[in-house]
Parts: structure tokens; sequence; C-alpha cells
């Protein structure tokens, strides 16, 4: 398991739900290549209204025909890491943002494998 705090960085990729690499969804694919790099972990949020680069409105408003939603990928862990992944980013991300933010990690603790086994703080999980 991944151990991680005090200073990290916080990478986040602005894609759209229909961006896809080689028939497979984008934000789908940054994920799967964080977790091969074997970064801390990475998380997918689905917007429900936005506009890029091509001021563009995407909404999941009932009277809109925009399906193509925002998508932010978001991956926190060491700034060597991070920046060890950016080129696989570069060669996935051709429409889109990416930023890199300073932040600070204060609690980072994962589930046991096994259910029943205390955690961290000596809690049993279910």
């Amino acid at each position: 398991m991944t151990r991680l705090t005090g200073r990290a960085l916080r990478l986040t990729v602005y894609v759209g739900e229909d961006d896809t690499w080689h028939h497979r969804p984008l934000y789908s694919e940054i994920v799967h290549r964080a977790h091969t790099a074997g970064l801390a972990g990475a998380s997918v949020f689905r917007g429900v209204e936005g506009f890029g680069a091509s001021s563009r409105i995407h909404t999941s408003r009932l009277l809109s025909l925009s399906e193509d939603l925002p998508v932010a990928v978001v991956v926190v862990d060491t700034e060597e890491r991070i920046r060890a992944f950016l080129p696989q980013l570069d060669e996935l991300v051709t429409e889109g943002l990416v930023t890199l933010d300073d932040c600070e990690v204060i609690r980072y603790v994962g589930r046991t494998d096994k259910p029943g086994e205390p955690d961290a703080e000596g809690k049993n999980s279910l």
C-alpha cells in the first residue's frame, strides 16, 4: 500500500466524457495508466455543466442535446511521481486542460484487504 503524507502535487485533467483513446473512454485510460505507474490513486468526477477552450456549453439538463459532459480526473501523489507521469498525458490528452497544484496530504488511509481485520486506527472493516 502506498503511503503518502506531507507535501504533494494534485494533477487534474479536464476532458470531455466522450473523449476516447483507442475506443476506450479517455478518463478510464488515464486512471488505468496512473494505476500501472504506481501512483497513489485517481478519481474521476463528472461535471453537470461546463465549457472549455471551444466555448461550447455542455450540460446535463434534460432539454439539452449535449452529452459530452466535462470530466475531471484527479491524481494526488509526490511531485516526483506526478512529474514522471506527465509524458504519458502528453500522449493521451490532445484536447482538454491539465493543471498541477501544490497540496498537503493530511491523511491517506486505505481499507484493509480482508474483512474483519483492524485498520490503522484499530477499527474493524466490514
